[in-house]
């Protein structure tokens, strides 16, 4: 079974996420195509991205980013639970997502996002954009909470039956995505080649280069 991963997209105090999140995982659970887990950044304590190496050498040294890199490698699918600042998705969101490369790809991720008119849309567009570059898929089905204020008391998240109705659409295509990128994410493609230094910059402080390549450092 598909391992879905439900992302709490927000550490800010008194966030929103974190109940609309229970509620996304009570639901992706209600679905039963997947094995669901809730994610939450805040467990992470990810400091502003903080590792030397590029990310796609995968060659990480502190340990909270080995320990983010090992959740998110053993999900095959997630929901992003993100909402809009500034026409843009959350800082704590895109910092936790810039940490890693490989991890990501050839998964599916779709988004439940939240804010006022606009439900947050305009902070899936941003990370639509950004998810594509490290290979992964957003299916263009998602839930969009509108004047999410209103559905917030006591009790947490209270949705409508046209909130509810969203869900297993987007679901139903995760699912349909994670398999068909099984073989991919099971046979990825080599490890890149590290990146050329800044003109100038002394060689001895990237790794070695491939032999075939040697000539381009001169």
């Amino acid at each position: 079974m598909a391992r879905l991963q439900i992302v709490v997209g927000s550490t800010r105090p008194g966030r929103a996420a974190l109940p609309i999140a229970q509620w996304t995982f009570d639901r992706a659970v209600a679905h039963g195509g997947f094995e669901v887990e809730l994610v939450d950044l805040e467990d992470y304590a990810l400091p502003v991205l903080d590792e030397p190496r590029h990310p796609r050498m995968g060659r990480y040294e502190h340990e909270h980013t080995k320990r983010w890199s090992a959740k998110i490698a053993d999900g095959d699918a997630f929901v992003f639970v993100t909402p809009e600042y500034n026409y843009g998705p959350s800082v704590s969101l895109l910092n936790a997502f810039d940490y890693l490369s490989g991890e990501w790809q050839y998964k599916p991720v779709g988004f439940v996002s939240y804010g006022g008119l606009s439900g947050g849309l305009r902070s899936v567009q941003v990370m639509k954009q950004v998810v594509t570059t490290v290979k992964m898929m957003p299916v263009p089905e998602g839930v969009a909470i509108p004047m999410v204020m209103h559905h917030l008391g006591d009790n947490g998240f209270t949705s409508t039956p046209i909130i509810d109705a969203a869900v297993p659409v987007m679901l139903d295509e995760l699912l349909r995505w994670a398999g068909a990128l099984e073989d991919l994410r099971h046979n990825p493609p080599p490890p890149p080649l590290p990146p050329m230094p800044p003109p100038g910059a002394p060689l001895n402080v990237f790794p070695a280069m491939p032999k075939d390549r040697e000539g381009e450092l001169t």
